[in-house]
């Protein structure tokens, strides 16, 4: 079995792009983030995920095996099904996201790099005497993003196409926006050879094709209002908190760690918190950095996880609130220079669980 210990993110090779700025998760942006969003969109342009790691699982067992230590239910997932899982603590809380793709004959996980060490020591460690084998293949494979026809052709050797924000099978959408602002995000992500990137890189020296950095890729995400392990886990999320409940757990399979916590939550109770949209006041430079403190008045209530400068509907953000913080309040953000305004939208309604009627509200005008 390859080794199990994740490596270290290695230079770049989108360093070589006109205008590229690089930092510690990889191309940033190429000079103009707010074109790469609509190019990204588009379809025109691709996004090295630098920042991703991917893991292989092999082996006979391996879909009962994962189905049995996460929130999703895996045993009968079919080849080519895109679907998404979380690793939760025996609390309930999210340690882990991964998008998921099988093939017939191996299991491809898509994880967050930041967390990649500790989720592989931790399946590693759950192998028990089943007939399974966890690889990391940050040495083998790199992660391109776009959407599905753009990364289509790459000819990769497997696509995560995002289920967001569908809810499936076993699932349970709370945001009450209808409709939901990632009904048209168009996402996946290509895992192809190191030499396939490296190709790609070439490409978009040359100008032959458009790439996009993070900056954009985050901006398209927080825009539908999709959650990431790296930045809404905060280390006491639950996944009902960020109504991750929708594409990434199923409530009636069986047991699994963290389970009695989201299925008592969920049927019985709320959750303490509530994952918020943030339309920010624009009119300084000025932006919140995550884990920022948001205020009602005086009293801080919550922290901000995601920051993105959209093309469209300028600065917004994801953030935790508590859940009794009234859902047309104003709302505060911390910044370097004081505080600046922030109108939240609702994603998770006070209300959120099994039994709450969910009203459908319009979602905020946008701004240009």
């Amino acid at each position: 079995m390859s080794d199990l210990r994740p490596s270290e993110p290695t230079a770049s090779p989108f360093a070589i792009v006109p205008g590229a700025v690089v930092d510690e998760r990889g191309l940033a942006h190429v000079a103009a983030p707010a074109r790469e969003q609509r190019d990204l969109i588009a379809g025109r342009a691709l996004a090295p995920l630098e920042d991703r790691v991917v893991l292989a699982v092999d082996g006979v067992d391996r879909l009962s095996w994962l189905d049995s230590i996460t929130s999703q239910a895996l045993t009968a997932l079919a080849p080519g099904t895109s679907t998404e899982l979380l690793v939760l603590d025996p609390q309930g809380h999210v340690e882990h996201a991964a998008g998921v793709v099988d093939d017939g004959e191996r299991t491809w996980l898509i994880v967050d790099r930041s967390r990649s060490a500790a989720l592989v020591t931790w399946l590693s460690r759950m192998r028990f005497r089943l007939r399974v084998e966890p690889q990391d293949l940050s040495e083998e494979v790199r992660v391109i993003g776009g959407t599905a026809e753009a990364v289509a052709a790459l000819d990769p050797l497997a696509i995560w196409h995002d289920p967001w924000p569908a809810v499936g099978t076993g699932g349970w959408g709370y945001a009450p926006a209808d409709p939901h602002p990632g009904e048209s995000y168009d996402w996946a992500e290509a895992i192809v050879p190191v030499d396939a990137a490296s190709r790609l890189a070439e490409a978009a020296a040359s100008g032959d094709q458009p790439v996009a950095g993070w900056m954009a890729v985050d901006a398209v995400r927080v825009a539908a209002w999709r959650p990431r392990a790296a930045t809404e886990a905060d280390g006491r999320a639950l996944p009902h908190e960020a109504d991750w409940l929708r594409t990434a757990v199923h409530l009636d399979k069986g047991c699994y760690r963290g389970q009695e916590t989201v299925a008592k939550v969920h049927n019985l109770g709320h959750p303490p918190r509530r994952l918020v949209a943030l339309q920010l006041d624009g009119s300084d430079a000025d932006l919140p950095v995550g884990g920022a403190e948001v205020f009602l008045g005086d009293e801080v209530v919550g922290a901000v996880t995601s920051v993105a400068r959209h093309f469209e509907e300028g600065p917004i953000a994801l953030a935790y609130v508590k859940r009794t913080v009234p859902v047309e309040a104003d709302l505060t953000v911390a910044v370097d220079e004081g505080r600046i305004a922030a109108a939240q939208e609702v994603i998770v309604p006070p209300d959120a669980g099994r039994t709450a009627s969910i009203p459908r509200m319009p979602r905020l005008s946008r701004r240009r």
